[in-house]
């Protein structure tokens, strides 16, 4: 019994030392969201009018490898948060979309990258409602780890 019982804890021994070493060879640090030697956009608190384009700025960084990213923006009509700006914005009066915009889009990295700068113009649709709204990136890296950035815009006439 005694050899059963020396011999199972061996193997468990084993297996956990097999563990830690597979964790430490394992991604286990979150992407980051930087403005790394560029002015960012949009920011917490910017205006874009009806019609213009918001300015897509970031640069996204990982310790092994990026994945993907995705740009949301939806209302704010009801003051609802999740924002991750230091700084609140002033908001509109609370108020019931009519034609709200809706913008969510997956984009995909290159593979292998370790840094990537996300650069491009998002158009505003012209006919959609005015007020506040949240512009989220959520970026994720090629373990699964996922960083998330929210700053309020306003849209306006």
């Amino acid at each position: 019994m005694k050899k059963l019982l020396y011999l199972s804890t061996a193997i468990s021994l084993i297996f956990m030392a097999c563990g830690d070493k597979d964790d430490e060879k394992r991604d286990m640090q979150r992407p980051s969201i930087t403005d790394k030697g560029i002015e960012v956009s949009p920011s917490n608190c910017q205006s874009f009018k009806r019609g213009d384009s918001i300015p897509f700025r970031y640069v996204f960084t990982d310790n092994e490898e990026l994945g993907a990213y995705n740009i949301e923006i939806h209302n704010n009509f009801t003051h609802h948060t999740h924002s991750t700006a230091k700084e609140d914005c002033d908001l509109d009066t609370e108020k019931h979309p009519v034609n709200p915009w809706v913008y969510n889009h997956d984009f995909a990295i290159p593979q292998n990258s370790t840094e990537y700068t996300a650069d491009f113009n998002i158009p505003v649709p012209k006919d959609k409602d005015v007020g506040d709204y949240h512009f989220m990136i959520r970026l994720t890296d090629k373990a699964g780890w996922q960083e998330i950035k929210s700053v309020e815009i306003k849209i306006t006439e």
